[in-house]
């Protein structure tokens, strides 16, 4: 005999449904994800929903124990990523609430539902629903600008030295490089410290700045296209925009390493696609122990195997 699917998960897909999440976040997974961010417990009603914030392993536990839905703790980053973060763009829930400057990888990381959107589903079922739903939806992009806005503010510049700039001339190449400095350090690299961006028209490079880590580059030496200083972790990070040149394939990280070798911050290495098709063409060549970025993804990271996420090894 086939278990019958709780009511407030049919629910909650409906109430997805309604406020136009894609096909992919249809499922039971993120059903589940509206109802721990509504602490709405298998014997509540909707108009009983409340709003507190949660993280991803508390979300999974609140399932287990409310709802029988147990997951392997390896789906953590599946609810992540393939979930929460389309609610967060969708206007849905709100990001770190309590602290929008906690780094975008923090374990502290929590969710809490928008509150209009929470005064909205407490309508579900009633008569009202129609109506405030309706309301709610000539309001949406509004909501979505206004969050995504709210979150910009949050993202914290990469540092250059007093008195020099970066001149990047045009093209693909460019844009990427331009691309890594102003999404991806600002989102994973906060208060980062640009050491060296390469481009095929000329380059940016704090000589003083390597020289002090420990690393002195020698005429031989190929940088990568970008050089990230991080100074709240002591990292420094070796970023190749993958446009015309390969990602950091075993070869290349090899010769990375050698180069850097005397350097007293740990190395992270990351490569940086414009696009996943792009992405999918390197895919059998990339490193281990490396970190994947997509440009045209900037919110998402790609870590390939290791124990640690975005840290050096």
């Amino acid at each position: 005999m086939t278990e019958r699917t709780h009511p407030n998960i049919e629910n909650a897909l409906e109430i997805l449904r309604a406020l136009g999440l894609p096909r992919a976040q249809l499922n039971e997974r993120s059903a589940l994800c509206l109802l721990a961010i509504l602490n709405l417990t298998a014997d509540k009603t909707w108009a009983e929903a409340g709003n507190p914030m949660i993280g991803i392993t508390p979300i999974m536990e609140f399932s287990r124990i409310n709802y029988g839905k147990e997951y392997a703790p390896n789906t953590r980053e599946t609810f992540r990523r393939q979930t929460m973060h389309q609610f967060i763009d969708a206007g849905i829930s709100l990001y770190n609430p309590d602290k929008p400057t906690r780094a975008v990888n923090s374990p502290k990381a929590v969710y809490q539902i928008e509150p209009e959107v929470l005064n909205l589903v407490r309508k579900y079922g009633a008569l009202e629903w129609t109506t405030s739903l309706s309301t709610y939806l000539a309001t949406r992009q509004t909501l979505i600008d206004r969050y995504a806005r709210e979150r910009e503010q949050h993202r914290l510049p990469v540092q250059v030295a007093p008195g020099k700039e970066i001149q990047l001339s045009p093209g693909e190449h460019s844009e990427l490089i331009k691309a890594i400095i102003e999404d991806f350090a600002t989102r994973y690299v906060p208060g980062g410290i640009l050491i060296y961006a390469g481009d095929t028209g000329g380059k940016y490079f704090d000589e003083d700045l390597l020289s002090n880590l420990g690393v002195t580059v020698d005429s031989h030496g190929k940088m990568p296209d970008v050089v990230i200083y991080f100074p709240e972790k002591d990292w420094l990070l070796l970023i190749e925009s993958v446009t015309s040149h390969g990602p950091v394939d075993g070869k290349r990280h090899d010769e990375l390493a050698q180069l850097f070798k005397k350097s007293s911050a740990g190395i992270v290495y990351v490569t940086a696609f414009p696009n996943r098709s792009v992405m999918a063409r390197y895919l059998s060549v990339i490193a281990w122990e490396t970190e994947v970025w997509v440009a045209d993804a900037p919110s998402h990271l790609i870590h390939f195997n290791g124990i640690r996420f975005l840290g050096p090894y």
